[in-house]
C-alpha cells in the first residue's frame, strides 16, 4: 500500500467513525484538535487503525504524533515493519 491508498483510506475512516469533515483534514492540521479527540477516542482511533490495516499500535507510538501527515507516517512505518 503506498502513502497516497494511506491518505485514503485513513481520512475515510476518520469521516466516517469519527463525523469530521473532509474539509478539514489536512496533511499539518493538527489530529487531537481537529477529531475532537479525547482520551477515549484515542481508543476508538487505535482500534479503527488496527481493524482497517491489521497493524498492532500501543500508547507509545502516538508520541510526537500531532498532525496528520505524522499520523500517516506511523501507519506507513507500521506497515512497513509489518512486511
Amino acid at each position: 500500500m503506498n502513502k497516497a491508498e494511506i491518505i485514503e483510506k485513513t481520512n475515510r475512516f476518520l469521516v466516517d467513525e469519527f463525523e469530521v469533515d473532509e474539509d478539514t483534514i489536512a496533511p499539518d492540521a493538527i489530529l487531537k484538535d481537529t477529531l475532537g479527540l479525547d482520551s477515549l477516542d484515542y481508543v476508538d482511533l487505535v482500534v479503527t487503525v488496527e481493524s482497517n490495516f491489521k497493524v498492532k499500535l500501543v500508547e507509545a507510538d502516538f508520541v510526537g504524533i500531532d498532525t496528520f501527515q505524522s499520523f500517516y507516517d506511523l501507519i506507513d512505518n507500521k506497515l512497513k515493519a509489518k512486511n
